[in-house]
C-alpha cells in the first residue's frame, strides 16, 4: 500500500468492500478496477496523480480480493461478470456516486464495459484495458485457434478438480506465473508482485476465481437473481459512453490484433491505443498512459 492511501469500507447487499480512496470527497469522481490476479497496488502511480488533479479517486478490492468480504456465509462466491458489475453499481450506491469515469482492465474492465454498456448515465467516460470486454457467453464453447488456446491454458486447468486443489496449494506460486507469462517484457513485475501477492489469501479467492473460469464457459450455473443482465449481456450491447482502449502490445494470454475488431461495439467517441513494450498488467506497466488516457476524456 502506498503511504498515501487508506483501507476504507463500505457495506453494500452483498459485501463489506474494501476501498481505497485518494483526493478530496468534492472532486468528480473517478473508480479504477483491477483484474485478476491483481489488486489495488496495480493503481499506486495512477491513483495519486488523478488526485493530484482534483479527482476524487476510488480503488475497490473486487470481491475475492484482499479485506473485501461477502456479508453472509450463505452468499455464493460467484465470479460471473454480471456479479462485477453489481458489485460496482452497489459501490457507487453506497458511496453517493451517481456518475463517475471509470477505468479498468481484466475482471475491472469487464464490470467496467458492463456498466457502460447497460448504464451509460452512471458513466462520464471509460478506459478499458483491451477493448469491449463483456464475455460472449453462449459462443464460448466455440473452438478458437491453437495459439489463442494455448494462452487460455489456465482457465481450462481451473475447470478441473486438479486445478482447484492447484490454486488452493499454490496460489502465490501460480498467480505469480501468470504475471511472468502475461507480461512478458516488464522488469518490474518481481519487484512488485509480492505487494499484491497477499490479497490471493482472501479465503473467498479460490472459489470466486473457479466460478469466474467456469461460469464463462457454461460449466457452472449462474447466480440466478443476475440472469436478466446476463441476458442482456449475451445480445452484446454496444458501449455510447466516450472510451479509449489500452492495449499492451506484448501481452501475453491476449496480444492485440493488428485490426481492432471492437471498435464496432463503441457507438460514440472511441479510439484504441497500442502501448509498446506492455503487457497485460496495463495500469501498473504503463501509469502515465492510463493518466493520459483519463484526462484526455475527462478534460476533453
Amino acid at each position: 500500500m502506498t503511504s498515501a492511501s487508506k483501507v476504507n469500507f463500505t457495506v453494500t447487499p452483498l459485501l463489506r468492500i474494501a476501498y481505497e480512496e485518494h483526493g478530496t470527497a468534492s472532486g468528480d469522481p473517478i473508480v479504477l478496477l483491477h483484474g485478476f490476479p491483481y489488486d489495488p497496488r496495480t493503481f499506486d502511480e495512477v491513483a495519486p496523480v488523478l488526485a493530484q488533479r482534483g479527482y476524487r479517486v476510488i480503488v475497490p478490492y473486487l470481491r475475492g480480493y484482499g479485506p473485501t468480504r461477502f456479508n453472509e456465509p450463505a452468499i455464493a462466491r460467484t465470479g460471473q461478470q454480471a456479479a462485477l458489475a453489481q458489485d460496482l453499481l452497489d459501490l457507487m450506491d453506497t458511496l453517493d456516486i451517481p456518475q463517475a469515469a471509470l477505468c479498468g482492465y481484466d475482471w475491472g474492465g469487464r464490470a467496467a464495459c458492463i456498466v457502460a454498456a447497460l448504464w451509460p448515465e452512471r458513466v462520464r467516460c471509460l478506459v478499458t484495458g483491451d477493448g469491449y470486454n463483456l464475455q460472449d457467453i453462449p459462443r464460448s464453447t466455440e473452438p478458437l485457434d491453437p495459439q489463442t488456446e494455448h494462452r487460455l491454458w489456465y482457465q481450462y486447468y481451473f475447470h478441473t478438480a486438479r486445478g482447484v486443489e492447484g490454486l488452493k496449494r499454490n496460489r502465490r506460486e501460480l498467480c505469480q506465473l501468470l504475471w511472468q507469462l502475461w507480461s512478458p517484457t516488464w522488469k518490474r513485475g518481481e519487484e512488485l508482485y509480492r505487494l499484491s501477492a497477499p490479497s490471493f489469501d482472501n479465503p473467498d479467492f479460490v472459489e470466486v476465481v473457479i466460478h469466474s473460469y467456469r461460469h464463462r464457459f457454461m460449466y457452472a450455473p449462474g447466480d440466478p437473481t443476475l440472469e436478466w443482465m446476463e441476458e442482456k449481456l449475451a445480445e452484446q450491447p454496444k458501449i455510447s459512453v466516450p472510451s479509449i482502449s489500452l492495449c499492451g502490445a506484448d501481452d501475453g494470454v491476449g496480444p492485440p490484433p493488428e485490426d481492432d475488431e471492437d471498435a464496432g461495439h463503441f457507438s460514440g467517441f472511441y479510439e484504441r491505443r497500442v502501448l509498446p513494450g506492455v503487457g497485460h498488467n496495463i495500469p501498473q506497466e504503463a501509469p502515465q498512459a492510463t493518466v493520459k488516457a483519463l484526462l484526455d476524456l475527462l478534460e476533453r
